[in-house]
């Protein structure tokens, strides 16, 4: 099944038949991928008395109960309300679905004793583009990214400097493989977050971030159309699925 976009006066043509999922699925064990020091999502069947959710406990359906929480499970997208003291909802927020996105593949530098990603590093990347979205893949770009526990562990981030580079170059939507854009323990700066919602000045309200994506070694970098959709969850993060579309 295939379609032609117009986009900024050129056409795409894109073949819809052919989908790259990079989402991680939130799990039902241990193994889930998990952040931010919390238990493991559950998703069992629901139970009262003389009632369990489940066909083979003896029920007429499966009505199971899920409990997770999106920024620790699975890939999600978050607004600007993730930081805000105000209650601001991604589904109020994020209202177009579909954008023109580059995919670049990036090893984090060492600096200070922490794995970093920088503005020189994004500068050689995107060689002068400038895409509504950016979906970052950090290197080594193993299979266990879906499932590590990454509580601890001091992931790779990006530097203040290096996001305020990507918002002044128009990028609205951060797609990024890691559990944060900003340190795991950083007494609360959150200067990445920050500084890509221009939280100090014109707060960018439109503006996304997805974070634990994991993007296959046989995507190749370069430009694709992104379908970043969420489940309707009126919070400032969501669980998503975004999917990527060659560009034929």
């Amino acid at each position: 099944m295939k379609t032609t976009i117009s986009h900024n006066a050129k056409e795409y043509e894109l073949d819809l038949s052919k989908p790259l999922d990079i989402s991680i699925p939130i799990t039902n064990n241990d193994d889930n991928v998990n952040a931010w020091y919390v238990k493991a999502p559950t998703i069992e069947p629901h139970r009262e008395t003389n009632f369990t959710g489940s066909i083979a406990a003896g029920s007429s359906t499966n009505f199971y109960d899920i409990s997770f929480n999106p920024h620790s499970h699975g890939t999600h997208t978050e607004c600007v309300g993730h930081i805000s003291k105000e209650h601001q909802s991604i589904n109020q927020y994020l209202k177009q679905f579909f954008f023109l996105a580059e995919v670049i593949t990036i090893t984090p530098s060492e600096e200070k004793g922490d794995l970093v990603i920088t503005k020189d590093q994004f500068q050689k990347a995107l060689g002068g583009k400038t895409p509504k979205a950016l979906v970052i893949r950090t290197l080594p770009n193993v299979a266990s990214k879906r499932n590590r526990q990454y509580s601890h562990t001091n992931p790779p981030y990006i530097l203040e400097d290096a996001m305020v580079f990507i918002r002044e170059l128009g990028v609205e939507h951060l797609l990024i493989d890691l559990p944060s854009v900003d340190k795991e323990k950083d007494d609360g700066k959150l200067l990445a977050h920050k500084a890509f919602w221009n939280f100090n000045g014109d707060a960018r309200l439109g503006a996304t971030i997805t974070e634990f994506i994991y993007v296959r070694d046989t995507i190749v970098d370069g430009s694709y159309f992104v379908n970043l959709q969420v489940a309707p969850f009126e919070n400032d993060a969501s669980p998503s699925r975004p999917v990527l579309y060659n560009i034929e």
